[in-house]
């Protein structure tokens, strides 16, 4: 079996921990504990292949920022996360995905983007309340629209999923598709090696 190495990035309080620990035992943390690192594994079956998945879940508090580089230069693939419920941690993942590439010297890397919490959605539906299509929270506009995240991820040529830890929606799809992103990136790059040609 091939062994992936995926890292969870995002915020702190974004529900990383919570959907690592949703899709390697089936169970929900309520308590939130921030994470300094926490280690997993488990295998999977994607498209007929399996595998065997190494996932790296990181700490979100930025005290802990700079071992980021680190978890960037060991890692295969990118689960980043935010939650719907926050546009602070929608705006975190940009300056993320951005060390990503300068660590790894590429925009080819295998990234997932990841809206969580969306079991909260009702939250979102109800604040349509006269055309607002946010969350007033201190009259700001605080929930992140799925419009939102298919935009960032279109900009990002990556795939993009909502899910909620809590409920388990989508949550083993979301480690199906970075494994499904890291061999797409894969092949596009052997290929783009293929269709050099050295001149002696």
């Amino acid at each position: 079996d091939a062994f992936i190495q995926v890292v969870v990035l995002g915020s702190g309080g974004v529900g990383k921990s919570a959907l690592t620990v949703q899709f390697v035992s089936n169970t929900f943390i309520e308590k939130y504990d921030p994470t300094i690192e926490d280690f997993y594994r488990k295998e999977i079956e994607v498209d007929g292949h399996p595998c065997v998945l190494e996932i790296l879940d990181t700490a979100g508090t930025e005290q802990f920022a700079s071992m980021r580089d680190l978890y960037i230069k060991n890692g295969q693939g990118f689960v980043v996360v935010y939650s719907i419920t926050s546009q602070q941690t929608f705006h975190d993942i940009k300056t993320m995905r951005e060390q990503i590439i300068r660590v790894k010297g590429t925009d080819q890397v295998p990234i997932l983007l990841v809206g969580n919490k969306c079991d909260l959605i009702h939250q979102r539906q109800a604040s349509t309340f006269k055309g607002l299509k946010y969350y007033l929270k201190d009259n700001k506009f605080e929930m992140v629209r799925t419009e939102d995240g298919i935009g960032l991820a279109e900009y990002w040529s990556c795939p993009f999923t909502e899910c909620s830890a809590k409920s388990a929606h989508n949550v083993n799809t979301v480690f199906a598709e970075i494994v499904r992103e890291m061999n797409y990136v894969q092949n596009a790059r052997i290929k783009q090696n293929q269709g050099c040609c050295i001149v002696l």
